[in-house]
């Protein structure tokens, strides 16, 4: 069973950043080396991939309207998954979902989901 918490949502204008944050735990475990995602869901619209991270870090994937913009790292000391994004746009306005253990473009390949935290960026 993989526990995970989001973090980082806001307000924020137009042209500026965020950086989300998403805590992984596993019971019995002190590290947690799955691959890991994150996706959003806008107020009307479904849930969309955003970007994925393998579980060395390797390899990452971003949907492509959020490519040179957004940034995902991990940092396995900590198990956690970050989300840098920069030049954020009004329709960046979502939901935001913290996912593991896949870096699939694909929500029905993720076993384990966050709460969400909420980005909300004005124009």
């Amino acid at each position: 069973q993989v526990q995970l918490v989001e973090s980082g949502g806001g307000l924020v204008q137009a042209g500026g950043s965020l950086r989300l944050t998403c805590v992984a735990s596993v019971r019995a475990s002190s590290s947690v080396d799955i691959a890991m995602g994150w996706f959003r869901q806008a107020p009307g619209k479904e849930r969309e991939f955003v970007a994925a991270i393998s579980w060395s870090g390797g390899s990452t994937y971003y949907a492509d309207s959020v490519k040179s913009r957004f940034t995902i790292t991990r940092d396995d000391a900590k198990n956690t998954v970050s989300l840098q994004m920069t030049n954020l746009k009004p329709e960046d306005t979502a939901v935001y979902f913290c996912a593991a253990d896949s870096d699939s473009e694909y929500e029905t390949a993720y076993d384990y989901w966050g709460q969400g935290t909420q980005v909300t960026v004005s124009s």
